[in-house]
């Protein structure tokens, strides 16, 4: 039997909170599965003029969702924001006991939400159909809260359990609105949520994306990749700075490529094919198909016409998958730093993350030979950028010698 926890709102925006409850919440119910709802319409209270669309929020929530680290058991359920009216719970329950029939539900929800539940729209069935889960953020409000499960036990034969958070993390998020609003609140969100909000400037922000500091800049890079990608962007930034240092490039350069050069790994084909349209950029039969080799270019085009990045980002970002004859040093640097960021772990990258820092032509020409080898043998198609580029270093460093 699935043990399936639903933890609805109008997350507007989903912060820390929300996601330090959910991680608790997995771990004190032993739950299989946990479903972030956003409201489309909350009954219980108006939201304000100039709030983010229904779609905007269940974004945000997808983000927040992908920030509690299981993504094998942590979803969000869009089901309210397809059903006109007010998003009623008792109606979200009816729904989910015929996706799940079998399935033991619970509701999780805040000491204020569970103090007010038998006022809700049909307590009687929301009790029926699944166990309350409140969670009890400061001690303080203890007493009450094991008042009012006493009550809804004797009142409703409900099945409730008070859940302490670990880690107990105060945000509200009408205070956290007006933080945004007034050019802070980023330390309530994860990094990923909060470059959601500067890019489509919601909650009264004004950034400006094409004069971003590092740190906003690599919020708006997390917020459009899987949290699991995080790791690799950050070592890949981190690579290419010492990779810049030791070779003498630029390393504000290094760094914001670094940053960006992964940011539409997660699109699809079509996305990818649309972007290169719209950025007027020319594929071949290869690239057509090969979602793989796509990113760099898109990536490239966000970086650019979005962010305001220089040619030298541009263009190290645009070769990074394929790489290509006659490369500059930064986009050497960003192709091996990509390799070898310290994350990365397979046969030989030692050897290559040593020659990196000691010849990065011969590292190139190493690291090029590794892919086409790699490829070739899981029998995917090396791109002619590829060939010419491993060609191009071979013939450089047998002419030095």
């Amino acid at each position: 039997m699935l043990k399936i926890g639903i933890y609805g709102g109008t997350f507007s925006p989903p912060h820390l909170g929300h996601v330090n409850a959910a991680r608790c919440a997995l771990e004190y119910l032993a739950l299989d599965k946990l479903l972030f709802v956003p409201t489309a319409l909350p009954p219980h209270k108006e939201l304000p003029p100039g709030s983010p669309t229904p779609e905007q929020r269940a974004a945000m929530t997808r983000i927040a969702a992908d920030q509690v680290g299981c993504p094998e058991r942590v979803e969000t359920a869009e089901l309210e924001l397809h059903r006109p009216g007010p998003s009623y719970t008792a109606d979200t329950l009816r729904a989910l006991r015929t996706r799940y029939p079998d399935g033991e539900l619970w509701v999780l929800m805040g000491s204020d939400m569970f103090l007010t539940l038998q006022d809700w729209h049909a307590p009687e069935e929301i009790m029926a159909l699944a166990g309350i889960c409140a969670f009890d953020r400061t001690q303080a409000g203890c007493d009450r809260l094991e008042e009012q499960a006493d009550y809804l036990r004797e009142r409703y034969h409900a099945k409730v359990e008070i859940l302490p958070l670990d880690g107990r993390i105060e945000v509200s998020s009408t205070q956290l609105r007006a933080k945004l609003a007034a050019g802070g609140g980023g330390e309530g969100l994860s990094p990923a949520v909060y470059g959601y909000i500067l890019l489509h400037r919601l909650y009264g922000t004004q950034a400006d994306l094409k004069h971003l500091n590092e740190e906003d800049l690599r919020c708006c890079s997390y917020s459009m990749i899987r949290a699991k990608r995080i790791p690799h962007i950050h070592g890949t930034e981190e690579e290419a700075v010492r990779l810049a240092q030791h070779w003498g490039a630029c390393e504000t350069d290094a760094r914001r490529a670094g940053i960006l050069h992964d940011c539409t790994k997660y699109l699809s084909l079509k996305e990818q094919l649309d972007l290169c349209r719209k950025y007027h950029v020319e594929l071949d039969e290869l690239e057509e198909q090969a979602v793989k080799l796509l990113h760099s270019k898109t990536g490239a085009c966000i970086a650019r016409y979005v962010f305001g990045e220089n040619d030298d980002i541009y263009n190290a970002i645009f070769w990074h998958t394929t790489g290509k004859a006659n490369m500059t040093c930064l986009e050497k640097i960003l192709y091996l730093a990509d390799y070898i960021e310290p994350n990365r772990d397979f046969p030989g990258v030692e050897e290559l993350r040593a020659l990196a820092y000691q010849d990065l032509d011969a590292a190139m020409l190493r690291g090029l030979e590794m892919s086409i080898r790699d490829l070739t043998q899981r029998g995917v198609s090396v791109h002619r950028h590829t060939m010419e580029a491993r060609n191009w270093f071979d013939t450089k460093l047998h002419t030095k010698t």
